[in-house]
């Protein structure tokens, strides 16, 4: 069998949570699977991180944007390349294919009232995504996403026979673990600046991230510590903290802020690491792979009961109302002021990581590929 995936972006710099799930997706299956023939297609970027072997080929497919890649290009590729399955991997798929395929439909953020606003750009795509999902969510022939929450959300919003849809969770790379070595921490400490205790937050401009809230919260904290720790950010610029900072009136505390750029994930790990704590309250999450990543090297998290981080968690974090300034303001401070809860989080997280792997997810979505071309097979998940 002849097994096609998209991965448009994993060549890219700045890999986001697509990008790596369905990155270290296909790493898994290369190494699980010796029968069937695979073939990445990807757009040429600086970031070659994947390699072809016995079993996967690579093909760079050119298009000047997200949308004319997948839907003029990609489906020429398809074609020349004779493809008996294929597998979309982030959310949208090209219109125009002839073969059965699979979507990975991540979430669906894009249909709901909560991204009514944003950049230009995301505008855009979310109207693009608007379009596309309901179309070839219908066609597919199965809809993997990433939570159980998530599957009852996409039953709900887009109708779609609940025995079509199956959940597959998300993982995380072993890199992301408890270091030991010193010396490197140490090197990427200085690289960066970073002091001995921080809180981090690793956010964007996306709505969904609560970065406005996040900053009322510490701005709290702030106020109410004798000696606070820094905040440190990565993946946002200082003009748009000022910007949010000036919304809040609360400029003065971004002397207590540490801006980092995009961070390479080879190196995230190591700032989980440094990190005392991390902050995630994100207002909405299919999985949140940052969590379990924080999770896997030992950092207590906070994070938020909604949508799918209970979940996800289960009892290794700190829940917060993400909606309540308040809420996450008592968390911080609990989390830093009680050893014993912080012991707890550290070591139930470090064993909630471990229920998470690439190679399983691989082996179910394997399974899925089997499924659709021998429809009598029985799968061993639901």
């Amino acid at each position: 069998m002849k097994i096609g995936i998209e991965a448009q972006r994993i060549f890219r710099i700045e890999k986001h949570g697509m990008d790596i799930y369905a990155l270290e997706l296909i790493r898994a299956i290369q190494q699980l699977d010796t029968q069937n023939e695979y073939v990445v297609f990807v757009k040429p970027d600086k970031d070659v991180c994947l390699y072809r072997s016995k079993n996967l080929k690579i093909v760079e497919v050119k298009g000047k944007t997200y949308i004319d890649w997948e839907q003029i290009s990609l489906p020429k590729a398809i074609k020349q390349q004779n493809i008996d399955l294929m597998h979309f991997t982030s959310n949208t798929a090209s219109v125009n294919i002839k073969c059965p395929f699979i979507l990975t439909l991540h979430d669906i953020i894009y249909l709901e009232k909560l991204y009514s606003k944003g950049s230009s750009y995301q505008i855009v795509g979310h109207f693009y995504h608007r379009w596309n999902v309901p179309k070839m969510a219908s066609k597919a022939e199965y809809i993997l996403t990433v939570s159980e929450f998530e599957k009852v959300q996409i039953q709900k919003e887009l109708g779609i026979k609940y025995t079509k849809l199956k959940a597959v969770y998300s993982a995380y790379n072993q890199n992301f673990r408890m270091i030991k070595d010193d010396a490197a921490l140490e090197r990427v400490r200085v690289k960066y600046k970073l002091p001995y205790d921080f809180i981090f937050f690793l956010g964007n401009k996306a709505i969904n991230k609560n970065m406005k809230r996040s900053l009322e919260a510490y701005a709290e904290y702030v106020d109410e510590t004798l000696t606070p720790i820094k905040l440190v950010i990565a993946e946002s610029s200082e003009s748009d903290i000022m910007q949010l900072l000036s919304k809040i009136n609360r400029k003065d505390i971004f002397k207590h802020i540490l801006l980092m750029s995009y961070v390479p994930h080879s190196e995230i790990p190591f700032i989980y690491n440094l990190a005392t704590l991390f902050l995630y309250p994100s207002l909405r999450e299919s999985f949140g792979i940052p969590i379990v990543e924080a999770m896997a090297c030992g950092t207590p998290v906070i994070t938020s009961n909604t949508s799918a981080m209970p979940e996800v968690t289960e009892d290794a974090a700190m829940l917060v109302n993400p909606f309540d300034v308040e809420s996450i303001t008592q968390a911080i401070k609990k989390v830093l002021n009680n050893q014993k809860l912080y012991n707890r989080l550290k070591y139930k997280g470090l064993n909630r990581a471990m229920a998470f792997s690439w190679e399983n997810a691989a082996q179910k979505t394997m399974q899925l590929y089997e499924k659709v071309l021998n429809p009598s097979l029985i799968l061993t998940y639901k």
